[in-house]
């Protein structure tokens, strides 16, 4: 009976020291965690209750709150919606949050540990806990032109400083209205969320950086990038060009869009293969520096890695593993299994515009507490030297071509110098294609890099190539820019 007992005591002894173990390590450990939990309803009543800090473009708030009336003591406001949705993302007493709103949300409502003393200072004085603000990097001007250009259209569109790494742009068609998900009438929350996510053009989504698109043709810089930088090639190497590519282990073609050879050459030079965008061109030169050598040079781009972690759900761009001969022709000009973001396309143009450097794209520039002290600053931070500056400069000047005299004619800027690239990826007969166009601005003083991504391009194949939809958009947000 004595034995019994003992064994219950210890037992007993083992789970109480258990669950003091885990006590101990939930409030040491991963108190930050559930409190930060979209579904913790306790944490969420509180913080509903508290200052919540604005998000800010210079000194205009895009997101903020305003005395409330009702259980709540405050309601979030989003002044324009719509336009700034992707970055702001929504603050939802049902749904959590998303976007700036999730990944900032300690700094937002004030809790974040860079602002432990500042609650410290407001337990002493009996001040409510109130929120800091963050500052973003958009430009005001040219997110408003990229969310006008794809009115009526389904797409994206990035824009990044070159020199920097600051996101200028970041917007997605079609969007949502953050303030229907804050309001505090939960029925008319859940119809929207609902409506929104039964919606199939999938509003919520940030296609800039969530999805994944074949990008086509616009990937032959990063092709181009890789044959320059192998030493086999400069812009006025001649390559095989037909109408046609007999590939090995298979039938069927590589072809050209308009069904014809390289600007009426079958042996048409670097220059003139990106100017047309000719497939069976860059399918030689991808056989030719093999899928390894492209791979490599995608990853100095930035494909393989996240490349922002400022916002949730970022997705990772990607090259195709392992892929055979036919299928490097075909990832060489950006089809098979190639898949970007928008974000990674401008990341491409902006790396070949800053002299081969690619920076880390960020979009927080700066963190203050509610008394206006910064307690955080984002410093540019360079990724990879993708190329060298001599490359740049080729690439630079075949972009250049591909504007002046080529298929990105309608992403000319009057009296500035603009370097492009257009695209047309194709995933299935039996859909439109989709329409890219990457280019940045001034050409040889580079302020300004930008993607363009329209989805079901409705229009002729050789249109699109010529940059009829896409680059028209891009124009707009460069010219927003250089206050054109």
């Amino acid at each position: 009976m004595n034995s019994a007992i003992r064994r219950l005591a210890v037992a007993a002894i083992i789970l109480m020291l258990a669950l003091m173990a885990n006590s101990t390590y939930l409030q040491a450990f991963r108190s930050s965690e559930i409190n930060g939990r979209n579904d913790n309803k306790r944490v969420r009543d509180s913080q509903f209750s508290v200052n919540r800090g604005p998000i800010l473009i210079g000194t205009t708030p895009i997101a903020k709150s305003d005395p409330s009336n009702d259980q709540f003591k405050y309601q979030r406001k989003y002044p324009s919606g719509l336009v700034y949705a992707p970055a702001t993302g929504y603050y939802s007493y049902l749904f959590g949050r998303g976007g700036i709103e999730l990944t900032m949300n300690s700094e937002l409502n004030g809790s974040d540990p860079s602002m432990a003393f500042r609650r410290i200072i407001d337990v002493i004085s009996n001040r409510p806990q109130q929120g800091g603000s963050i500052t973003l990097t958009l430009n005001a001007a040219a997110q408003q032109a990229a969310y006008d250009g794809l009115a009526g259209k389904t797409g994206a569109v990035v824009a990044i400083e070159p020199k920097t790494g600051k996101i200028l742009a970041m917007a997605t068609r079609p969007s949502y209205d953050p303030n229907l998900l804050a309001s505090h009438d939960t029925t008319k929350v859940s119809a929207a969320w609902k409506s929104l996510n039964a919606d199939k053009n999938k509003p919520l989504s940030n296609r800039a950086v969530q999805e994944l698109y074949p990008p086509g043709s616009t990937f032959k810089l990063v092709t181009a990038a890789a044959a320059l930088s192998s030493g086999k090639y400069t812009p006025t190497t001649t390559v095989n060009s037909p109408a046609q590519l007999p590939l090995p282990q298979t039938t069927v073609p590589l072809v050209n869009e308009d069904g014809k050879n390289c600007g009426g050459s079958n042996n048409a030079t670097l220059t003139i293969a990106l100017r047309y965008s000719c497939n069976t061109a860059f399918g030689t030169v991808g056989m030719a520096l093999g899928a390894d050598a492209l791979n490599a040079q995608a990853a100095k781009f930035g494909f393989g890695a996240r490349p922002l972690t400022e916002l949730p759900g970022v997705a990772t761009s990607q090259f195709p593993g392992d892929p055979n001969e036919p299928q490097t022709a075909q990832s060489a000009i950006g089809q098979f299994d190639v898949r970007a973001t928008p974000l990674q396309m401008a990341m491409v143009a902006a790396g070949i515009a800053n002299q081969g450097n690619v920076m880390k794209p960020y979009l927080v520039q700066n963190v203050q507490t509610p008394d206006l002290k910064t307690v955080s600053e984002t410093k540019p931070e360079s990724l990879h030297q993708a190329v060298t500056p001599q490359v740049a400069t080729q690439l630079t000047d075949m972009m250049i071509d591909v504007v002046n005299n080529g298929t990105g004619k309608p992403g000319r800027i009057s009296g500035v110098q603009v370097a492009g690239k257009t695209g047309t990826a194709q995933t299935s007969k039996d859909r439109p294609p989709f329409a890219w166009f990457t280019a940045f601005a001034p050409a040889k003083d580079p302020k300004v890099a930008v993607a363009v991504l329209i989805e079901d391009a409705n229009v002729p194949r050789t249109d699109v190539a010529g940059g009829t939809l896409a680059a028209p958009i891009a124009k707009k947000v460069m010219e927003a820019v250089l206050g054109q």
